[in-house]
């Protein structure tokens, strides 16, 4: 019984492979063939077109600069990045709820300004500096009290009217 082996030829097992390979190629073909004449590409995109960047030299980063011009990304380096969060800064903490909110996002930005000094200049110089915590929540507190102010006026009660059949 250990001497049994399995009637499998090893030539046989590749040859089929291949018939099956090959038959798949002419499946493929066929597919492609019937969506032809079906019409199902006749209005994809860039038809009769020639095709982008073709003739250029090769980039190897084609695909990222791609991705950007598709997605409309922005990238900004840091110092720029930077100076554009500190002139929106306010505005984002307005949005914002409540003190501890609003503290952890200053401190989120004072360290993301603090680690790019310290960081070699890869851009624009770097003129923005941390904030003061303790200034920027006292100043989030007077902007909310006077549009919670502005809101109660524009929300105030209309008198309300006596209604003629009610008794005094």
């Amino acid at each position: 019984m250990a001497d049994r082996q399995p009637d499998r030829r090893p030539r046989e097992g590749s040859a089929e492979a291949a018939a099956r390979i090959k038959q798949q190629h002419t499946w493929v073909d066929l597919q492609v063939r019937q969506a032809i004449e079906r019409g199902d590409f006749d209005d994809l995109p860039g038809a009769g077109k020639p095709i982008e960047g073709l003739g250029e030299e090769h980039d190897p980063d084609w695909w990222l600069k791609k991705l950007v011009e598709r997605e409309r990304l922005v990238v900004l380096p840091p110092s720029v990045q930077l100076r554009k969060e500190d002139a929106e800064l306010e505005a984002e903490l307005d949005r914002l709820a409540s003190e501890r909110l609003v503290r952890e996002r200053v401190e989120d930005f004072n360290s993301r300004v603090i680690a790019a000094r310290y960081r070699l200049p890869e851009g624009p110089p770097l003129i923005t500096m941390p904030r003061d915590v303790d200034e920027t929540v006292a100043a989030w507190q007077s902007r909310r009290a006077e549009r919670l102010a502005a809101r109660r006026t524009l929300e105030a009660p209309a008198p309300r009217r006596r209604r003629w059949f009610r008794r005094r």
